[in-house]
């Protein structure tokens, strides 16, 4: 796993520190054993296609992004044990519940690492 930021096609941060977790063990480990995810702050799952908030103690968002990590869908305010999903989506942003709204993100967006 590693740090990155996430931003829009324009240069605007998304995401300040963005762990990439692109591989099976950081994938299945996700924000599980977390009390919280602060603003800011966030996981990106690739390839994921789908999230669960089983055993989790927080709501979060969820950001569905196609292969070239244009957003697809966004789930809001997803409660503990609770799985959401968007077709064609290869990877899932999970921010702190309230980011999608406070960042803008919107559906048709192009996103990048930094």
């Amino acid at each position: 796993m590693r740090n990155s930021a996430v931003i829009r096609a324009n240069g605007q941060v998304v995401c300040e520190k963005c762990l990439v977790a692109d591989r099976p063990v950081a994938r299945v480990r996700g924000l599980l054993g977390r009390r919280e995810l602060p603003a800011g702050e966030g996981i990106l799952l690739r390839p994921a296609g789908s999230i669960h908030t089983f055993f989790m103690r927080f709501a979060i968002d969820a950001v569905f992004l196609d292969r070239e990590l244009r957003v697809v869908r966004t789930a809001t305010d997803v409660a503990p044990w609770k799985a959401r999903g968007a077709r064609g989506a290869k990877a899932v942003l999970e921010l702190a519940s309230g980011e999608c709204e406070r960042r803008g993100i919107r559906v048709g967006q192009q996103l990048a690492l930094a």
